[in-house]
This record gives C-alpha cells, structure tokens and sequence, in this order.
C-alpha cells in the first residue's frame, strides 16, 4: 500500500499529494445553463483529499451538450462557477482537473434545443433513437478546436490544476478517430493518421493555450477508450498507433476508460495481455498512466500501481466510500464500505439527481445495498 501513499510529481514539477484520482463521474447536477450547483460543490468538497479529481463533463460550445445537468465551460460568464468548482475540488488538497469535451452525435436535437447534432460524418451511433448528426465543416472543425482552447483558457482562469481532454465514451473526438463515426474522405478522415489529425490538433491547442495563460504548473490530460463494439470501429491495433502519436505529443497524462482495469482485448485477439500492460509497453514510461476500472479494494489498488500504473483512478468506490484514503492512512480497512446504501446516499452528499441517475441507470452495477 505504500507506493499509491506516496506523491507523485510531474516533469512539469506539479506534485501530487498521492497517487488516488477520482474518476470523473456524471452527476447531472448542473444548473441549466452549465454552471455549478451547491449539491456538486459539497459532493466534490466531500471527496477531497485523493491525488486529483478529475470532474465530470463540461461541454466547450453550446452544440457540444451532450445531457442535461451537465457543466459548461463553452462562456467566460461561466467562470464564477469554475472558480468555485476549483475551489471545492483543493478543499483537502486534491489536484483539480476538469475534463473538457463534445457530444458530437452523442446527443440529440432536444438536448440542443432544436439544433441537430454534428459529428466527423453524417452516420447515427448504433443505439436507440439516434439522430443522424451534420457532417461538421472545415471551418466547424477549426472553431471546434479553437473552442477546447477557450476552455482550457478558462480551466486556467478559474484556477483548475489542469484539463483533461474527453477523447473517450464514444463522444466527439473518439468519433473522428473512429472508423465507424468518421467516413470523411478530407483530411480530417479517412486513414488512421487522418483520424487522428483532429485529437493532435485539440491536444496542440491547449497546449499552446497552457504556455500562452498558465503562471503556475498546468496539466494536460487526454482519456481514451481502447475499443469500440461497432464494425467497422476501433480496434486494440489502432489505439496502440493512438498511444504511439499522444506519447509524442505535449500531453502530461494519458488516462484509459475501460470497466475491468485488467482486462484482455475483446474485440482484437494477437495477444492475451492485458489491454493496459500493452498500452504501458508502448508508452515505455514517455507519460503517466491513470488506470481504471473495479478497483476497490487495497489490494487492487496497490497491484494496479505495482504493474506499472502511475496512478489508480476509482469512481463508485468513492461514491460510497469518500473517506476511503483517510480510512486507510488510519489504518482501520476494516472499515471500508464496499456498499452503496440507498439510504445514506444523502449522508454521503450525493447529489438527488445523481442518486437518480444512478437508481436508472447503474441499480444492477453499483452493488447496492
């Protein structure tokens, strides 16, 4: 247990207090208009104390909406509500990070009031009442851009300790690198170096917005999931070049998306190693890891850290248990929570809407008891 103890520090020389992140996590909470509410500023307070908390989802433009209740950081208007969130986040001196993204066709024309949605290419995600999305223009493609570097700008402002750019969960910036969601035949798609022009060039905007704005060290962050289930989609092969092309780039982390911390490729069969040892031998520790995926207990935390992970990220285990780094520094693991009692869920200031979104959607997941 003691490696994911210690402090990590970042060649840019940002430390970090421990190797523990809260993963990011939808609470649908927001105000309508994207900014903060008190229930996400407690629930954030709450769980202070780990290496970082990365937030949930805040859109960069308006189009980019992609559920209600999620934050915004697409107007300058909205940076009393960042600096708050910020500020909640450092309460116990957790390193803030806000993860920045689009929607892309992961959305609908409800959501955007009336506005249909864009993506790489006019092709519907495979799911249920999907709209057909506009194929976005060139000159969409580099406001797009332009706009994640607002966001970062604002991150910034806001006094965040860095961003994390949402090129995972099917939204956006996995569209144009996914040969499923991107049939273009310009520059921005095609083959796979062309797939992955638009996530170089948001990554390279940010960073120059990081050198232009930030006095202090600023992490730049970049979260990826390794598969796709669509055919045709990404596969292993594709996010292993992906890997190749962000350890090269200006980012400081790279973070995996994945439900099983360790396991193997479902969908690419040339080897039966982990997903995440793979990704770390292409890496050869160029940048950190964030690895996650069902860890809960100590144990797993720790070996995740001992197979080459710089840091372990959880989600629902902070959800029923915030207290769970402090727990164990006191040495009383026997006192974990290991599960999430609908009736505590107000002690454990999660937000109502949250609660709700997780009775929906994650009742048979979230080991309730």
């Amino acid at each position: 247990m003691e490696k994911f103890l210690e402090p990590y520090h970042f060649s840019n020389g940002m430390q970090i207090n421990n190797r523990i992140v809260m993963a990011p996590m939808t609470t649908q909470s927001s105000f309508f208009d994207g900014s903060v509410t008190t229930d996400e500023l407690q629930f954030y307070r709450r769980r202070s104390g780990v290496g970082m908390i990365i937030t949930a989802v805040a859109n960069v433009n308006s189009r980019g909406k992609g559920f209600e209740g999620e934050l915004s950081a697409a107007d300058d208007r909205l940076l009393p509500s960042l600096t708050e969130l910020a500020g909640a986040i450092k309460t116990r001196g957790s390193k803030a990070i806000l993860q920045l993204f689009s929607a892309g066709r992961m959305t609908n024309s409800k959501i955007l009031r009336g506005v249909q949605p864009q993506s790489a290419s006019a092709i519907a995600a495979v799911r249920p009442q999907a709209e057909i999305p506009a194929e976005m223009t060139n000159a969409e493609i580099e406001q797009l851009i332009v706009d994640f570097g607002k966001a970062t700008r604002r991150a910034i402002l806001a006094g965040f300790d860095g961003v994390e750019l949402h090129g995972a969960n099917t939204y956006l910036l996995q569209q144009f690198f996914s040969p499923h969601s991107n049939r273009r035949h310009d520059k921005w798609g095609g083959n796979l170096q062309n797939r992955l022009r638009l996530p170089l060039a948001v990554v390279e905007e940010a960073h120059q917005v990081i050198r232009r704005y930030a006095r202090h060290p600023f992490l730049l962050g970049y979260r990826f999931s390794p598969e796709e289930i669509e055919t045709p989609g990404i596969r292993l092969t594709d996010t292993l070049e992906l890997v190749e092309a962000l350890a090269s780039s200006p980012l400081d982390y790279l973070h995996t998306s994945l439900g099983s911390a360790w396991r193997p490729a479902l969908q690419s069969k040339e080897s039966s190693l982990p997903i995440n040892q793979q990704i770390l031998t292409v890496l050869q520790q160029r940048k950190p890891l964030i690895v996650v995926g069902s860890l809960a207990t100590p144990i797993e935390v720790s070996k995740t850290i001992s197979q080459g992970a710089t840091f372990a990220a959880m989600g629902r285990e902070l959800l029923r248990e915030p207290e769970w780094l402090e727990k164990i520094r006191a040495g009383q693991t026997e006192h974990l929570r290991y599960q999430l009692d609908r009736q505590e869920m107000d002690e454990l200031d999660i937000p109502k809407a949250m609660q709700y979104f997780l009775e929906t959607n994650f009742a048979e997941t979230m080991d309730f008891s």
